[in-house]
């Protein structure tokens, strides 16, 4: 029996290897499509090129306005994870120490900000930065940015939270050790690679966000995403496909780092 189930078995493989690999395909290769369209010589997006060069290459890093909003978005994604982590870190042990009804209600609300449409959060974001004065500037921007990483960073952190055992920090505290020093000897070494990781997501969270940099940054602290959008609704710009082919390079980049430490 076990003879005349194995190559069904078998083909059970192969059916799932080739949907696999066409889910694959339909994911990746719009994206890829981007890569040959950055090398046209062309002044317009076209697909195949018909001519190849670096001159959108050199349009990019020779412009200052795409510098510039370059610089803007790295340093707005570092300090995204610097903000979004420990406050999501602290909502996870909050939530795991409460439990019970507490802790699914408060999770229900740290996660709404990914669950709201994205353009009613921005005018709402927009209204209350308004108030606090804050629109066009740099803390404006990161408030919003946070709000969005914030709901990422607790779903990376709340199982690993939640699977530590805080019998260790306890036995420590009840040895003496203060907080400071359960926290830096015993929590957060244990829970090293999920704090990366939730760094890792707050950090594309902030570079990937377009719509909430639209309504709240402007001027020296427009973000690339909101740079690149203006320049498709005013002109076709080929720049665009170049910045996209450096953004997945990046991004695949910092997820291979992230796959190398965990092994």
């Amino acid at each position: 029996m076990m003879l005349d189930a194995y190559p069904d078995a078998r083909i059970g493989r192969v059916l799932l290897w080739v949907l696999a690999a066409l889910v694959l395909a339909f994911l990746v290769l719009p994206t890829l499509v981007v890569v040959p369209l950055s090398f046209s010589g062309s002044d317009l997006l076209e697909f195949p090129p018909r001519s190849l060069s670096l001159r959108w290459y050199e349009n990019f890093f020779g412009s200052g306005a795409w510098m510039a909003a370059l610089r803007t978005s790295l340093g707005l994604g570092l300090l995204t994870a610097l903000v979004a982590v420990p406050l999501g870190f602290l909502c996870c042990v909050g939530m795991n120490r409460l439990g019970g009804s507490w802790s699914r209600a408060i999770y229900g609300y740290v996660l709404m900000p990914s669950v709201v449409p994205g353009i009613l959060l921005a005018i709402g974001l927009f209204f209350v930065l308004a108030k606090a004065k804050l629109i066009g500037t740099l803390t404006g921007v990161l408030v919003g940015h946070a709000v969005l990483a914030i709901p990422v960073v607790s779903i990376v952190l709340a199982p690993a939270v939640n699977r530590f055992d805080w019998g260790q920090a306890m036995a420590a505290r009840s040895l003496g050790a203060g907080w400071a020093r359960v926290l830096g000897g015993i929590v957060l070494p244990q829970l090293r690679f999920s704090l990366l990781t939730a760094a890792l997501m707050a950090f594309l969270t902030s570079l990937d966000e377009a719509v909430i940099s639209i309504f709240v940054s402007s001027g020296a602290n427009s973000t690339l995403p909101k740079l690149m959008f203006l320049s498709l609704r005013d002109q076709i710009d080929p720049t665009i496909a170049a910045i996209s082919t450096l953004w997945t390079m990046l991004i695949v980049g910092l997820v291979l780092f992230m796959n190398a430490r965990q092994k």
